[in-house]
């Protein structure tokens, strides 16, 4: 095997870290202040060669800008047939066309779809990790194994949710914290209830948090439905729906929803 293929096998054997996406995501904001760095302090040849290659950069960004403003220009039709001459009077009768890449059919259409889907609670305040995380200190050496978190929030855990071995364990859940059930509020019916949880869809916090399994206020997750009777177009009953939590469970005790139908 060559050697530069171990670290894909390694990423198909085991997967990536649960902080992969965020890490990634730290690195791209990154960029500009490390730009901004090298920019400042190159001396000689190397700075010549990166004024270059930014440039270029610079250049390549503006093109693509002036090509996303030229999209909604609305200029004549251009002549399907240029070998059959127009008369000179009948120039200015070409219909304009429009240049939008997307024409107004598929516009509703994709209005209609985030109708749809919209939630009650669009916009959510940020959670840090310092609020969220809290360090866990192990073995004999302090200073140095601090790689350990308590979840500090209500999570959800799965029926068949089984502990890897304490030595392995990065995030630790607490028992006390896990929560099960919602008080779930139909729209439509104005009426309460209380369902079971089968999983956490969306936190809208981080993907870690979403595999992690914490509910925080803005949540997206996925209830039981089956005992309200729910039926879908096809005259099945529904097995499984959407929710949102709509208040912090942390603080109440309990977690509270609003069904998206």
């Amino acid at each position: 095997m060559p050697q530069n293929e171990y670290i894909e096998r390694a990423i198909k054997q085991h997967g990536r870290r649960l902080d992969h996406e965020e890490r990634t995501r730290k690195k791209a904001a990154r960029e500009g202040h490390k730009a901004s760095e090298n920019a400042q302090n190159l001396r000689g040849l190397r700075a010549k060669l990166y004024a270059k290659k930014r440039h270029h950069e610079k250049i390549q960004l503006r093109k693509q800008i002036k090509a996303h403003e030229e999209r909604n220009v609305k200029g004549a039709a251009a002549e399907k047939d240029p070998a059959n001459p127009v008369p000179a009077y009948l120039l200015d009768r070409s219909q304009a066309t429009s240049a939008k890449a997307l024409s107004t059919q598929i516009k509703n259409k994709r209005a209609e779809k985030a109708a749809k889907f919209a939630v009650p609670l669009p916009k959510v305040r940020g959670i840090a990790e310092e609020e969220m995380f809290k360090v866990v200190k192990t073995g004999k050496k302090i200073n140095k194994k601090a790689w350990k978190r308590v979840v500090t929030k209500p999570t959800f855990v799965g029926p068949d949710f089984t502990r890897r071995a304490p030595k392995f364990e990065r995030f630790i859940r607490p028992m006390g914290l896990r929560y099960k059930k919602a008080h779930i509020t139909h729209p439509t019916l104005n009426v309460t209830v209380q369902l079971p949880i089968l999983g956490v869809k969306k936190n809208p916090q981080q993907p870690l948090y979403t595999q992690l399994g914490v509910l925080t206020k803005g949540t997206i997750i996925e209830v039981n439905v089956s005992d309200l009777g729910i039926v879908t177009a096809g005259g099945k009953v529904a097995w499984g729906r959407y929710a949102q939590i709509t208040n912090s469970p942390e603080m109440d005790g309990c977690v509270n929803g609003v069904l998206l139908v």
